[in-house]
């Protein structure tokens, strides 16, 4: 679990978009990092358990969940059990996935993710939905 200062679109550095990745393979960490470390604050964690430390402890102006996130709760459920906290259901959520079908893109959005993306994702639609998200919010 590692935090990355970054900054994009904002006033000063203090008002970065925050932003918690909940992703358990190392080489899309990497990758997410090297795309959104310029524009956002970035938590990584590996695990639900690790994110609900770290949204408990920091408020978070948006998620990624890998959807197939290991553990005793899959990214699913964690989507799921985060819309149902009043104090983050206002967080918007974009579900991260490799499958490409239409029922697994229909599952994420019915458990509550705000936007569903397929890996590998390309790096402008990533940042452009991001920034979307966060303009709507």
């Amino acid at each position: 679990m590692g935090i990355i200062n970054c900054f994009y679109g904002r006033r000063n550095k203090q008002d970065k978009a925050k932003n918690l990745v909940a992703e358990d393979n190392k080489e899309n960490q990497k990758y997410l990092n090297f795309i959104l470390r310029r524009t956002y604050e970035i938590d990584f964690c590996e695990s639900p358990d690790d994110f609900f430390i770290l949204i408990s402890h920091k408020k978070y102006d948006i998620v990624i969940i890998d959807i197939t996130l290991k553990g005793e709760h899959c990214g699913l459920s964690l989507i799921r059990k985060l819309k149902r906290k009043q104090e983050y259901r206002e967080i918007p959520i974009v579900g991260l996935s490799a499958h490409v079908f239409n029922k697994d893109r229909k599952k994420a959005l019915e458990a509550g993710a705000d936007v569903y993306l397929t890996k590998p994702i390309e790096n402008k639609k990533l940042m452009d939905t991001l920034g979307k998200l966060l303009a709507q919010k």
